[in-house]
Parts: C-alpha cells; sequence; structure tokens
C-alpha cells in the first residue's frame, strides 16, 4: 500500500514539474508574484492605516474628554436627580391654590405610577433598544457621525435614553464633538450603576414638553399629562400617551396651547396631531399596539381632551402667590442655615449673610418641590373678595402723573385703595386678608407690605393699656377732655378733637376712648409716658417702633409718627382678644419636601404682653366702641346680619389721609384699612360726592365680616363672650376725681362704679376735692368769687371743687379749669372755677351809646371785670349786668345815665359819657267857651285866667333787679353722626 501510494506520488510530481517546465506558466507565476506582493503591501497599509486612524480617533476621544473629572456614582445620581420640581400652594385643610411663580412647573412622580403604554410610547419613539444597549447605540452614533460629517438634509439623531439624561441633566445642550464625547463616556458609566427603571423615571421627570393651558413651560410627564389632559401619568390613555411622547422632538411647534395660554387654531394643532400619529404607527411596527390598537387610536379625537381651564396661581390669586412666596423664602432661610450650622439668628445680624441666604432660598422655594401648606381658608377669602368687589362706595379715584420705566411722564388711575386682614386670636392663624383693589393696577399688599399711619386706634395699645398696666385709670375714671397748648419740638402745638369745638370736660375714660376725644388721650399719655409706654407697642410686633424712648413728644398718642400693617395692628387687638398673651401671626402652617417631609412645621408660642386683668378691662371698654350710641363704630355694629360680643377701635389719621376699623370677638380679628397710596391725598376731598370716610369703613368692614359669617358663621358669629379674669373688680369711687367716695361726694350725687385691675389699682384715698360751689364769670369763664366780689354777680352757692383739684386734674398740661363741668356734662351740677390774682387797680372805664331806650356800652380793657352797673345821673343805681350777658340794657325811663365796670374786687371805673332819654313834652290844654251874659244881667267881675298847670314830676321807677344766675353757655355742638374724633 505504500508503495501505492508513493508511486502516484512521484508520478503527481512529475506531471508538476512538466506543467511549471512550460513557458505560460513561468509568465503567469511572475504576474502572479507581483499581485500578491500588491496584496499584501495592500493589506499591511490598511492595518497600519486603519491602527493609525483607531489610534488617532482614540486620541482625540482622549482628547476630548480628557478634562471631564471622574464623577462618583454618588455624584452622578445627585446630578441626575437635581431636577427642579415647582413647589406648590395649598389653602387650609389640603385646598389646591396652584403652583408658586417659576419659568418651568414640574411636578415629580414614580415610574410604577406612570401608564404602560405612555412608557411604550417613549421607548418606541426615542430608545427603541433601550432595554438592550449599555448606554449606546454604536450604529446609531455612526450614522449620526456620517450625517453630520456628509452635512445631510435628514438628521436621524443618535442618542438614547440614557445619552439624553446624560445631556440634560449633567451637561450642556451644546453642540459639539466634545460634548458628544463626554455625553458617550458618562451613558456608559451611568448604565454601569442605575438601572433601567431607574434611568427611565428620571427621564420622564426632566424631558420638557411644551406649554400648558395658561402658559406656562412644563417638564416632566406628570405636569404633561396634568397641563394638557387634566389627568395624572397614571390615567393617560393610548392617544393622549402618543401625543405627549411625541412633543419631546420639538417642544413648541407640537405642544396645543400658545404662548399667552389658550389652545391654538386648528392650523396650529395639527402638527402636534401629526406627530401623534408618527409615534402610534412606530408603536404598531414595534409590536408595542396592535393593528386595531393603532386604528381606533388614529381615528381618537384628542383635541376634546385637552384642557381649557387652568389658570397660574398668579393670574387666579395672585396677592395670595406673592405672599406665600415669600413667606415661604423667609421660613427656607432659616431652613438651610439651621441645615449648615448657621444660627438663624445670624441671618438678622448679618446683611451679606442674609442676602446669600435670601437668593438660596427663593431658588429652593422655586425649584425644589415644596409643598407650602397655608393657614388661609379659601372660602372666607373668596366671600372677602366678593365683598370687597361688590362694594361701590370707596371714593373718587384719582388720576395722577406717573414717571414710567422710560422716564415718560403719565397719566395713571389712584383709587382708594383697601387693606383688610383677618385672624384666628388663638392661634394666631391669619384665615383671610385682602390686599387690595386690583393687583394690576397696584401689586402692593396693602394688608401686608403697606404701612401707615395707625391714628387713634394706637390709643388702646399705648395709652389706655398701659394706664390700666400702671395703675393710672379704672374703666370709668375721669379724664381730661379740656384744651391745652404745649412746646413740641420747638412749635406750639395746640390740639384738639375732631370736632375742634368740643371739649367735654371731666368725662369717665371708657367714654372717652368710645367716643375717641383726642383730649383725653394727650393728657392721660403725658401722665405716663416716662414709663415708655411705647414698650407694648414694640413688644406686640409693630416693627417701626424699635426705640420706645423716641415717642415721648405728644402727638404720639394720637399715632402721629407711629405706623404700622393691617397685619400688625390686627395681631395687637388678637393680643387683647387673647387675654393679653400674644401670638405670632402666620400664614403658612407647614413646608413638605417634595417627598412628604415636614421641613417647617408652625408652633403656638403665646407670650404675654398684657395682664388678663388690664386686657379684659380694656376690651371691656372697646365694647362701647361698637355698642354705645356715641361710639364710632355703632354705625358697623347696626350694619351686622348676626350678634356677637365685639369690642374694637376706629382710627383716623391727619387730614383723614387713612381710616381704619378693627373688631374682634372671641374668636376672631378683623381690620379694614381705607386710603390712597400716595398719602398727600386726603380721602374727605370731595365731601359732596362721597360718604364721610368713617361711614365708608363702618360699612366695608361690616361688609366683610357678614360675608365672612356667611362662610362660617360659628366661627365669626360665635356666641361665646368675653369673661373677666380673677382680680377684675366692680368698686365704687367719686365720679369727678377718681377717688374713694366720700360723704359731699355722695350727697351731691358723683359716685360712680365701674371695674378695675385690683391687682394694681382700686380706689381707696378718700375723696377731698369737693368745696362751696361760688364763681363769677371773666371773659366767660368761670373764676372763684372772692369774698369782697359784689354778690349780684356771684352764682353758684352748691358743689364746687377745690383749686387743688383743678390743678391736680389739668395736670401737666393746664387749661381752663372752668371747662371742666361744662353745661352738657353728666357733672354740670358741680362748679369748677379758676383762681386770680386782683391787680389792686379800678378797671378801665367804658363808652355808652344810646338808642332808644335802649343803652349799649363797650368792653372794659380790664382783664378781672365781672360785670357792669348803670346808674340814673345824680346817683341811683339802676342795674348790675354780669359781664357774660352782653353789654346792653333796656332803660325804664327819661332821664340821663352813665356806666361803670366792676372788677372782681367790687372796685368800679370812672363813669362812661352819660346819655340821656328826653322828658316827653306835655300837651296844650283847650281853653272853655265864655258863656255869653244874660239880658238885664250885671256880668261877674272880671278873674285872672290860670296859668297852666306845672308837669307833674315822675315818680322815678324801683331799678329791676340785677339778674344773678348763671348765664347759659352755649350748647356743645351736636356730634356727628359718626364721630370719630381723631386728629394725628
Amino acid at each position: 500500500m505504500q508503495e501505492k501510494m508513493k508511486k502516484y506520488l512521484n508520478q503527481a510530481e512529475a506531471a508538476y514539474n512538466k506543467w511549471t517546465a512550460t513557458k505560460w506558466y513561468r509568465r503567469l507565476n511572475i504576474t502572479t508574484g507581483v499581485f500578491w506582493n500588491l496584496a499584501v503591501l495592500l493589506a499591511i497599509i490598511l492595518v497600519t492605516g486603519g491602527v493609525f486612524a483607531a489610534s488617532v480617533g482614540a486620541g482625540y476621544f482622549a482628547s476630548l474628554v480628557d478634562e471631564e473629572k471622574l464623577r462618583s456614582p454618588d455624584e452622578m445620581r445627585t446630578e441626575i436627580y437635581s431636577y427642579e420640581e415647582t413647589s406648590e400652594m395649598f389653602f387650609d385643610n389640603e385646598v389646591y391654590i396652584g403652583k408658586v411663580s417659576t419659568d418651568l412647573e414640574r411636578k415629580e412622580t414614580s415610574l410604577d405610577k406612570v401608564s404602560k403604554v405612555a412608557v411604550d410610547a417613549v421607548l418606541a419613539t426615542e430608545d427603541e433598544y433601550f432595554n438592550d444597549h449599555d448606554g449606546i447605540v454604536p450604529k446609531a452614533i455612526m450614522r449620526g457621525l456620517f450625517q453630520d460629517v456628509s452635512n445631510s438634509d435628514s438628521q436621524t439623531g443618535g442618542s438614547t435614553l440614557t445619552q439624553q439624561l446624560i445631556k440634560n441633566q449633567i451637561l450642556t445642550n451644546e453642540v459639539s464633538y466634545e460634548r458628544k464625547a463626554k455625553e458617550i463616556l458618562l451613558a456608559l458609566r451611568l448604565e454601569k450603576f442605575m438601572t433601567k427603571d431607574e434611568i427611565m423615571e428620571a427621564y420622564l421627570n426632566i424631558i420638557p414638553y411644551g406649554r400648558n393651558s395658561s402658559g406656562a413651560n412644563i417638564a416632566g410627564i406628570e405636569t404633561a399629562a396634568n397641563g394638557l389632559f387634566n389627568v395624572s401619568a397614571s390615567e393617560l390613555n393610548l392617544p393622549q400617551a402618543a401625543f405627549i411622547a411625541g412633543i419631546p422632538k420639538a417642544p413648541f411647534r407640537y405642544t396645543p396651547y400658545s404662548s399667552g395660554g389658550g389652545l391654538k387654531e386648528a392650523e396650529g394643532l395639527q402638527p402636534g396631531i401629526d406627530r401623534m400619529k408618527t409615534v402610534l404607527y412606530r408603536m404598531k411596527e414595534t409590536n408595542y399596539i396592535t393593528e386595531a390598537e393603532y386604528n381606533e387610536a388614529v381615528a381618537y379625537d384628542i383635541v376634546k381632551d385637552f384642557r381649557l381651564d387652568e389658570q397660574r396661581s398668579y393670574e387666579k390669586y395672585p396677592f395670595i402667590t406673592v405672599e406665600l412666596e415669600k413667606r415661604a423664602a423667609r421660613i427656607i432661610m432659616d431652613v438651610l442655615a439651621e441645615q449648615n450650622g448657621i444660627d438663624p439668628k445670624e441671618l438678622e445680624e448679618n446683611n451679606k449673610l442674609y442676602e446669600e441666604y435670601a437668593i438660596l432660598a427663593d431658588r429652593a422655594v422655586r425649584s425644589n418641590g415644596y409643598r407650602i401648606h397655608s393657614s388661609l381658608n379659601k372660602e372666607m377669602y373668596d366671600a372677602q373678595e366678593k365683598a370687597k368687589n361688590a362694594y361701590q362706595s370707596y371714593g373718587t379715584t384719582l388720576t395722577v402723573p406717573v414717571t414710567n420705566e422710560d422716564g415718560e411722564e403719565e397719566m395713571k388711575p389712584l383709587p382708594v385703595q383697601v387693606g383688610s386682614m383677618t385672624i384666628e386670636n388663638k392661634t394666631g392663624r391669619i384665615l383671610s386678608f385682602v390686599g387690595g383693589r386690583d393687583h394690576e393696577i397696584e401689586k402692593l399688599n396693602h394688608a401686608t407690605q403697606a404701612f401707615r399711619s395707625l391714628g387713634s386706634t394706637v390709643k388702646p395699645l399705648l395709652v389706655y393699656g398701659p394706664a390700666l398696666e400702671y395703675g393710672n385709670i379704672g374703666a370709668g375714671s375721669p379724664v381730661v377732655d379740656v384744651k391745652f397748648s404745649v412746646m413740641d419740638g420747638g412749635k406750639m402745638y395746640e390740639p384738639a378733637n375732631f370736632v375742634p369745638t368740643s371739649e367735654q370736660g371731666i368725662m369717665p375714660a371708657r367714654d372717652a376712648l368710645a367716643q375717641s376725644q383726642n383730649l383725653p388721650a394727650l393728657r392721660l399719655y403725658a401722665q405716663i409716658k416716662e414709663k415708655l409706654p411705647a414698650t407694648y407697642l414694640a413688644k406686640s410686633g409693630f416693627s417701626t417702633v424699635e426705640d420706645p424712648e423716641k415717642y415721648g413728644y405728644p402727638s404720639a398718642a394720637l399715632g402721629g409718627g407711629i405706623e404700622g400693617s393691617v397685619e400688625e395692628l390686627t395681631s395687637g387687638y388678637a393680643t387683647l382678644a387673647n387675654g393679653g398673651k400674644r401670638i405670632e401671626p402666620h400664614m403658612i402652617d407647614r413646608i413638605e419636601d417634595a417627598d412628604g417631609n415636614i421641613v417647617f412645621e408652625r408652633k403656638v408660642e403665646p407670650s404675654e404682653i398684657y395682664s388678663p386683668q388690664s386686657a379684659y378691662i380694656l376690651t371691656d371698654m372697646l365694647r362701647d366702641v361698637f355698642n354705645n350710641d356715641r361710639g364710632t363704630a355703632n354705625r358697623a355694629n347696626g350694619l351686622l346680619k348676626f350678634n356677637s360680643d365685639f369690642a374694637g377701635k376706629t382710627g383716623t389719621t391727619q387730614d383723614t389721609r387713612d381710616v381704619w376699623l378693627v373688631g374682634y370677638n372671641p374668636n376672631i380679628t378683623m381690620t379694614v384699612w381705607l386710603g390712597y397710596d400716595k398719602e398727600k391725598y386726603s380721602l374727605d376731598n370731595f365731601k359732596n360726592s362721597n360718604l364721610m370716610p368713617s361711614v365708608r369703613v363702618n360699612q366695608l368692614w361690616a361688609s366683610m365680616a357678614n360675608s365672612s359669617y356667611d362662610v362660617n358663621p360659628e366661627l365669626i358669629g360665635t356666641k361665646e363672650t368675653f369673661k373677666a379674669p380673677k382680680g377684675v373688680v366692680t368698686r365704687s369711687f367719686c365720679g369727678i376725681s377718681g377717688l374713694a367716695p366720700g360723704g359731699a361726694c355722695s350727697a351731691a350725687g358723683l359716685v360712680e362704679s365701674d371695674l378695675f385691675n385690683a391687682n394694681v389699682m382700686v380706689p381707696s384715698k378718700p375723696d377731698d376735692s369737693l368745696t362751696s360751689g361760688t364763681y363769677t364769670t371773666i371773659n366767660g369763664s368761670r373764676v372763684a368769687a372772692l369774698p369782697s366780689t359784689p354778690s349780684e354777680f356771684v352764682s353758684g352757692g352748691g358743689t364746687g371743687v377745690s383749686k387743688d383739684f383743678v390743678e391736680r386734674m389739668l395736670a401737666p398740661y393746664g387749661g381752663d379749669g372752668s371747662k371742666l363741668f361744662p353745661g352738657n356734662s353728666r357733672f354740670s351740677s358741680v362748679v369748677s372755677a379758676t383762681s386770680i390774682t386782683p391787680n389792686g387797680v379800678a378797671p378801665s372805664g367804658v363808652s355808652a351809646s344810646i338808642d332808644g331806650r335802649t343803652i349799649t356800652w363797650s368792653d372794659s380793657s380790664s382783664n378781672d371785670v365781672v360785670g357792669y352797673r348803670i346808674y340814673r345821673s345824680g346817683g341811683s343805681s339802676i342795674a348790675s349786668i354780669s359781664e357774660a350777658r352782653g353789654n346792653s340794657y333796656q332803660l325804664p325811663s327819661p332821664g340821663s345815665y352813665i356806666v361803670v365796670a366792676v372788677d372782681i374786687t367790687g372796685k368800679q371805673s370812672g363813669p362812661s359819657n352819660a346819655v340821656s332819654i328826653a322828658e316827653p313834652k306835655p300837651k296844650p290844654e283847650k281853653p272853655e267857651e265864655p258863656t255869653p251874659p244874660s239880658s238885664g244881667t250885671t256880668p261877674p267881675p272880671e278873674e285872672e285866667p290860670d296859668k297852666p298847670a306845672e308837669p307833674d314830676e315822675p315818680e322815678p321807677e324801683e331799678p329791676e333787679e340785677p339778674e344773678t344766675d348763671e348765664p347759659e353757655e352755649p350748647e356743645e355742638p351736636e356730634e356727628p353722626e359718626d364721630p370719630e374724633a381723631d386728629a394725628a
């Protein structure tokens, strides 16, 4: 066998040698060798070039990512999940308000809360091989690179969902090879430690989806589902899911809404609908849906599902949105500071630190997805807004020049503005507020940001409340309503009441407060100002009152130089309603982060400002503001549709630039303010066309209270009443002095009784103020009569008061003591007179004139004249006339008369010029006719005719008894129907 094989091999070799020996073979062999060598050379060149190109490419790729730092998995996760989520706001009881103002709205969701068809639509459209690749698809990258190099019109893209996530969250949208290289590198790395579900969830939360129906830019599939179709992402049907999945390719082309909000026209909607159909087709081609599902979805009328009713919270509730954003940012400032180990108190002490954290907090509030839960009651807020808009008597809207942003002057409407706030007393929760008439006209929140002069609303908080605490007064203690003048800041200060002619003399403190008389408040403040009563304002939260020592000037008692916001004033009175304990007012109950963790929760921490006794007594006094016929809030009380135990105060500032009304019951405190934004304009400028400002504020307060009552009658119209705490007692006292009543006070019927804080004051010192009540009048004022004062010029003789009493009551400002007990006073039976020191010389004389039988004379120039006497020439006295009665007298009979002035000591002036009434001329008698003699008779002898008789001397009439009764003083002008006695 071997031999046979060997034979075959030898024969084959011989045949080969014979074949290769031919000429044609030798030529072929040379040609083949050349091609072979060329092929080997080409192969060497190609391999070398490929290796070189790969090396160059790798080197170029390495250079592109050379500066890209190596991120740890935790760092990459943090950046991936750092997408902004829009914070949301809520009314009380979890009632949704809306999102905070932001350039991009987004609400985070989890993958298990996204419908499966929505995920399938995204995969079919954006990344068919998502579940198979490791972050990139090489052929897609090469295709994209070729299209880019060749400048192809068709750009299919080559980014996976992972790459898009990297581009949006870690890198930028910059178009460059460097960014693309980094994107590829980071996508490969991200897939090493994040699952496909985590990547998909992050993608669905970050991708932009155009606009919603309000025109806001939106991102994230949950925001898109709600903004476009008013459903959650878990409720999306197939056509809705396909429409949303198609948007990211060209968000503002495919979104169904315009930039200003509202649905596009049919032509504008068509690109988005066509894109939806493309997505559905790809879902069918990739077997995510069947042919039947595809046909049904393509025929679906998607337009009917588009949401049309969405409003941004800023558009519907602009004042609320801005206020909650501001307050939330301030709270988050402290939260962030504490997280960084900084004491929040340092923020107030370090301006630079404050500014830094203010920026950080504002950014966090807008992008960290907080849930801001407010104390505001939606129904009450809406009801008060409706009442505010319905009120028609605000007053004249002015048109004023303003300078716009371009520096040009233009005319702008200036309406009467309103600010209001309602606070729950026991918790400090702000239940509702009114920020202004129209946010478009004036964006200033007049309830929280506008600081205005407080006017007479400051009186209880700065004057009467502290005076009760110090033990200077009880509820009915006498105060003095008599004019005075005093130097204040180098100028003479001459205050008056709201009705300038009003001086009620001594009156109970509760009446002075109810009627808001200025003069008693000023006098009482002067008695306590050394104790720094402004401390009570500072502790009550009035932010402008920083140094209580600065408020020692008189007009501070009327609110002069003291400003506050509606919120601060409401809180101040809520302190009284809360038994003297202040609770910081707040509008935010709690804040949760995007995961539901509570990052802030309000805690109620009361602080005592007034004792419970003083708070109750002051409240009882302020009840009269609503219930007393002359109370300045009596009109508002009469307009209420319900009954509740209200107390409160009104206020009017100088020139009626502001009017206030604050009222509280045991549950709530509500304040209303009216005024122009520019304080130089008065609410009282158009008296003929507008209601009195005090009437307007009464009406509007009542309207808002009624509308709030309709929403929550148990809260607003509570039947609960203020209860007197232990230590509040009722005690009797002498009404004119405030001292313990003595026998003389009781005999004169002057005993009063009212509430006192037994811990600091009850009447104990016996009253010693009453004396004889004789007086005379000089220049219309009562003056204590002297022993030598002629009796015909002396009045009284009943109950009077001592000089010490007068000086004590008028201290420290002094004044006319004769006005302590005017004729319309409840103490008019008491006589008060000032004292003068006689000058020791006779008074100056007067000049007289006569008209018929009426004699008149001029005033004596002396200042101690108590009256005038009229004498008949020759010495007999005709009449004595008090100087208060006037300078004329009806003379009784003809004759010559003079007038003399009489001073308080009884001295007379020299006589005036004489004036006369002429004697009447007698009528002549008619002579008798003589009787003719009879015939033959001797006529009688002639007699001497009678001489005409002398006229009888008229008997002098008895002069009239001089009137010694006190002349009636002019009546006080009637208070206006709504007597707001304020003047700052």
